[in-house]
């Protein structure tokens, strides 16, 4: 019988312009960090990090990003971080970026400090990555011995970014109850290689209860770069909750299903990870059989954020049954969380949900 395991960050700091603070929480971390941002990213966050940083005489060797969290990409920084001698690696950006900071970490056997700029995904909390290919294609996912040892989350830093990334935070975690429940009620593993606590499962509900009390008005919000305290509750959800829900929760059909997404070619590679994880979600509650009142429920909560809820905002119009049962046949293969919801879904259960969930949303127009 598998234990029950809940793991976290070590310091999780939220709030409005903490980004400031940057240098003084590292400085008892790490003497000379490697700092892993895009150029974008960089722009806008690196004049506050400098100066954070020259306050308390700490040194930094930065490395630009090139967009990727792949295994090639991370290899690369890995060498520049023993060249230059660093003792701690800080990641500051999207999902990506920080998937690559925690590989890069690990690489190097130093800590992580995670500074996300965006509420996009539930990535930084997690003692783990999503590894793509060079291309962006998912391979695997990649374990650590320890979580970040902080996540520090500057919430008028993330109010300005854009809206849509916002949404894609909110859609990726709406899955995080949806996944936990199945897997609790299946007797699945988590992520964190135990059963889900009951910690972990109060945390994913109000992650969802939150959500869907305050993400609109928090979505409007952060459209006009603000910060409320809306944003501030969803923004914790987003990160904190979801982060901790899923990790210690547990994953199912949502991110199988998103993950099976991305062996298609086209379009929907511009949507972003939480654009196709909410469709993901609408397949799983789907594959689950819920009244029609609770479908609408989250379909019409999706539509209100902007997120893709029909095949043709996810790209797929013209996509053939065959390439969805390519979808089908990635979600449900060997090793996929998809088990954590049934063994007994196979690709075409998949292939008939996706289309089933088109046609429910498009029946709402």
């Amino acid at each position: 019988m598998s234990a029950t395991i809940f793991t976290s960050p070590s310091k999780y700091i939220q709030g409005k312009n903490e980004l400031n603070n940057v240098g003084k929480y590292v400085h008892v971390l790490g003497k000379k960090p490697l700092i892993l941002s895009d150029q974008t990213v960089w722009e806008i966050t690196g004049e506050q990090i400098q100066t954070s940083f020259n306050h308390e005489k700490l040194d930094f060797h930065f490395v630009e990003f090139n967009g990727e969290a792949s295994i090639n990409e991370i290899d690369r920084v890995v060498e520049q971080g023993k060249e230059n001698n660093v003792d701690l690696v800080l990641g500051v950006g999207g999902g990506k970026t920080l998937d690559a900071a925690k590989a890069i970490a690990d690489g190097l056997d130093v800590g992580i400090v995670i500074v996300p700029t965006t509420a996009s995904t539930d990535a930084p909390t997690s003692a783990l990555s999503v590894i793509y290919s060079d291309e962006g294609v998912f391979e695997s996912y990649k374990f650590y011995k320890k979580n970040p040892d902080l996540v520090l989350v500057d919430t008028a830093v993330v109010a300005k970014a854009p809206a849509r990334f916002f949404s894609s935070g909110i859609a990726d975690a709406m899955a995080t109850w949806v996944e936990a429940r199945a897997n609790v009620k299946s007797g699945g593993l988590t992520m964190a290689g135990g059963k889900p606590s009951l910690a972990a499962q109060a945390i994913a509900k109000t992650c969802e209860e939150t959500l869907f009390a305050y993400g609109i008005p928090a979505y409007q919000a952060v459209q006009k770069g603000l910060v409320t305290k809306h944003v501030e509750a969803v923004v914790e959800a987003n990160t904190l909750l979801s982060g901790l829900g899923f990790e210690t929760g547990g994953l199912a059909g949502a991110h199988a299903i998103h993950n099976g997404f991305t062996v298609l070619e086209g379009d929907i590679h511009h949507l972003t990870h939480g654009e196709k994880v909410a469709y993901g979600t609408l397949v799983q509650l789907m594959l689950e059989l819920h009244p029609e009142t609770e479908l609408i429920n989250y379909i019409q909560f999706y539509q209100e954020l902007g997120l893709p809820t029909t095949l043709k905002e996810m790209h797929l119009d013209a996509t053939s049954f065959e390439d969805l049962l390519k979808v089908g046949e990635a979600a449900t293969q060997e090793g996929e969380t998809m088990k954590n919801l049934s063994q007994d879904i196979t690709a075409e259960d998949v292939a008939h949900a996706i289309i089933a969930v088109d046609q429910l949303s498009n029946s709402l127009f």
